[in-house]
């Protein structure tokens, strides 16, 4: 709840410290004493546009600090303070102040800590609900209708959610997994088609390397064979350089006992005879290893360029092309199987859909009962706030399939007919001022147990009212403070009598200087104030009578 308001230099304050406790307080004054001064304060940290003009005449700088204090804080707070890597003791208070400048521009700080204007408007609605009679937020608001709705309902959407983002993920994959099989079918035929070339090839991983090699030798074959076809008719014949060679070893075998000298020479030949048998041998083995098959050579030659010419088209290597061949399968694969897949997400996504639907369905039922016990407990309060020829009606709709949500199906619309036989319309379109703060009092009574925000501000909601009228208005702040913290700002007796503490703002002026203050009033205070607001200017014994008779009754 807010425990304290300080502020510096707005208008007509120069220096104001004002503390609040739980229960009903009110704020009483006369016409252009500063109450809306206040409000326009509060309004600045919660996050409301920075006026300069607020800045008090002949100052450089103005500011507005409020305290709030919790058993513990809301988690819809602590989750946007974190977003925000602001830190909090637990017990801490929360302390938030707006620094505004004469000549334009404003800060603002939550305990002490720099944060953005928007960060005070996130967390402005939690903190405090003000109502008054140009009031567009807060329960006037349709975007929280049905909010409201659900936790008189005591209807939680946490299973409409589940489902709804179980059939949007689904949904999601189902989208997906159609699209990638739509242009998998688009390419299959070229996928078949590319496929059918490298079947039919069959390539080897390593093989353009051993092509090439043999294509090598074979063309080494081919201009070497002139040269060993000379050479075989040469060691051929009994002409040969090796047949001369035996015939003069055996010769000299003959003679070589005769001198030494000859011995040694046949050494020499018959080594001579080995190697040039030798010499024999290899070029056989040559001739055998290069002979070469003119087709042989032209179907290696003509494998090769297949080959290159399929890496060429598929931009890769030759020894990529087995691998291409794997993927291409496992593309035609994955299309069976994506077929598979698609029937198998299709049945899904209709389960996942009855699922949210039926979720849906019973919170819409839950939503229509629960929209016409509020209508009833609204309409209770209607007559004594002098609202007995208007009617209020929560008007729970179903909402086309493409506005479904995690919330489920409806839209949820406070609405009201002020006169009989009127069409129901929105509250912010019919009702006026006055009339309107007593709907929305009306409705905070009905849902009083749902809880809101930590502090309730009404501001004049007795504007144009009297006598019982007044005294039920009183009656049903008081009821509503009981649990929590209410202000108001009042111009009824009946109201102010009901306060737990009472406040009244007074506007003084030197001749020079004019200045708003507020004063905590004592019970004589409040005797005074309220025979004041019973009687005028001047203040009759009867009025002090009456004063005393209405704090007796409360």
């Amino acid at each position: 709840m807010l425990t304290r308001l300080s502020i510096r230099n707005i208008v007509l304050i120069e220096a104001l410290d004002l503390d609040f406790g739980r229960g009903l307080g009110v704020l009483t004054g006369e016409t252009g004493a500063g109450k809306s001064i206040l409000l326009d304060s509060l309004g600045l940290v919660l996050g409301n546009r920075a006026d300069s003009g607020l800045v008090r005449a002949g100052e450089a700088k103005a500011s507005v600090s409020a305290s709030f204090e919790f058993s513990s804080l809301p988690e819809q707070i602590v989750d946007a303070l974190d977003d925000a890597d602001i830190e909090i003791e637990p017990g801490e208070p929360l302390i938030i102040r707006r620094q505004l400048k004469a000549d334009g521009g404003s800060k603002a700080f939550i305990n002490d800590q720099s944060v953005g204007v928007a960060l005070l408007r996130e967390i402005a609605g939690i903190l405090v609900e003000l109502h008054g009679q140009h009031d567009d937020r807060g329960l006037v608001n349709p975007r929280g209708h049905r909010a409201l709705l659900d936790r008189f309902a005591g209807a939680g959407t946490a299973r409409v959610e589940q489902a709804w983002t179980k059939w949007r993920e689904t949904e999601a994959r189902l989208a997906s997994v159609r699209d990638a099989l739509d242009q998998a079918r688009e390419d299959r035929d070229l996928l078949l088609s590319h496929l059918s070339e490298l079947t039919a090839l069959e390539p080897q991983a390593g093989e353009e390397a051993r092509l090439a090699e043999t294509r090598a030798d074979m063309q080494k074959g081919e201009r070497l064979s002139g040269d060993l076809e000379e050479l075989r008719h040469l060691w051929e014949g009994s002409d040969s350089p090796l047949a001369s060679l035996r015939v003069a070893a055996r010769k000299l075998d003959r003679i070589a006992a005769e001198h030494p000298l000859l011995a040694e020479a046949l050494g020499a030949l018959d080594r001579a005879v080995i190697e040039a048998g030798e010499a024999e041998e290899k070029l056989e083995a040559a001739a055998e290893a290069l002979d070469h098959d003119p087709t042989a050579l032209e179907a290696a030659e003509t494998r090769l360029f297949e080959l290159r010419a399929l890496a060429r088209k598929h931009r890769c290597e030759v020894d990529e092309l087995p691998e291409a061949m794997r993927t291409m399968r496992s593309q035609l694969d994955s299309i069976e199987g994506g077929e598979a897949e698609l029937d198998a997400l299709e049945a899904a996504a209709v389960e996942t859909e009855g699922k949210y639907r039926a979720e849906a369905e019973a919170l819409h039922a839950a939503r229509t009962a629960a929209a016409l016990k509020l209508d009833d407990a609204v309409a209770r309060e209607l007559a004594p706030l002098k609202l007995d020829a208007a009617r209020f009606k929560t008007a729970v709709t179903k909402l086309p399939q493409d506005r479904w949500g995690p919330h489920g199906m409806d839209s949820v619309e406070f609405l009201i007919a002020t006169n009989p036989g009127a069409d129901f319309a929105p509250l912010n379109k019919i009702a006026s001022g006055g009339e309107l703060s007593r709907f929305i009092l009306a409705l905070k009574v009905a849902l009083a147990e749902q809880g809101g925000a930590a502090t309730v501000i009404f501001d004049e909601i007795d504007r144009g009212v009297g006598g019982a009228v007044a005294s039920a208005i009183g009656e049903r702040l008081a009821r509503l403070a009981s649990d929590g913290q209410l202000l108001a700002v009042t111009h009824s007796p009946q109201v102010a009598a009901r306060g737990r503490t009472h406040y009244m703002i007074a506007k003084s002026s030197d001749g020079t200087v004019t200045r708003t203050s507020v004063a905590l009033l004592d019970e004589a205070g409040r005797k005074e104030e309220i025979a004041r607001m019973l009687s005028g200017a001047e203040v009759t014994p009867e009025a002090r009578a009456q004063a005393d008779r209405l704090l007796e009754g409360v």
